[in-house]
């Protein structure tokens, strides 16, 4: 430890923020008129049978290019050619965007905000994967400070000057920043940026939100 009170919670967005949408299939197939049982591909949930993670976690491919296929598969099985992912999130789960967030998060943001705590979004696909939209419809982000998207920067974590643009915006050090995502590679470049850090478990969300807040002497409860 360094010394140096932590004073902003910096999250990462999906995943983090809202449900992965591994989490929310019978959802999205629900709302594409898909038979039940259709996506079966379940990332973090079943690394053994989803191929395609398995080869994001190895670094073979981005995240970008994952969802990219998943995004041009699931447009395939309602017959449409989808080429961005925000069109595969607004068609899932456009209808109302606060249906996919996590209780735990919301939770988690209002006590760090009524606490003092900054807050933040640093995410690499915002606006790219959610289109602006959906972001525009959830009142919590209201209570955020900023929101660092390389939706518009162009520079991704875990590239340091995706921790650095966060820390300038938020006009604190980067040792006072508490950064919580889904993502080892990112949950690494953050430490190596000097950020405190949690790498979220979206199987656990309320503990990994536990521990992000007793970072700041705080508790979910």
């Amino acid at each position: 430890m360094s010394g140096v009170r932590p004073q902003a919670l910096v999250l990462d967005f999906g995943g983090v923020v809202t449900r992965t949408l591994f989490e929310t299939h019978a959802l999205t197939e629900r709302a594409l008129g898909l038979k039940a049982g259709t996506l079966d591909w379940r990332g973090p949930f079943d690394p053994a049978s989803d191929a395609l993670w398995r080869s994001m976690q190895a670094d073979e491919i981005s995240e970008r290019d994952y969802w990219k296929t998943r995004t041009r598969e699931v447009g395939r099985l309602v017959g449409e050619d989808w080429q961005d992912m925000s069109t595969f999130v607004q068609r899932a789960r456009g209808a109302d965007p606060q249906a996919v967030v996590r209780p735990e998060a919301e939770r988690a943001i209002r006590i760090a905000h009524t606490a003092g705590i900054k807050l933040a979004v640093l995410s690499n696909e915002l606006d790219l994967f959610y289109g602006k939209s959906f972001r525009e419809r959830l009142p919590l982000l209201a209570l955020f400070e900023t929101i660092v998207d390389a939706t518009y920067t162009k520079i991704l974590k875990p590239d340091t000057r995706a921790y650095a643009m966060v820390g300038e915006a938020l006009r604190l050090p980067l040792n006072a920043c508490v950064f919580v995502d889904d993502q080892k590679r990112n949950v690494d470049g953050a430490v190596a940026a000097g950020m405190l850090t949690v790498h979220f478990d979206v199987a656990e969300p309320a503990r990994s939100y536990a521990e992000a807040l007793s970072h700041f002497g705080l508790t979910l409860s």
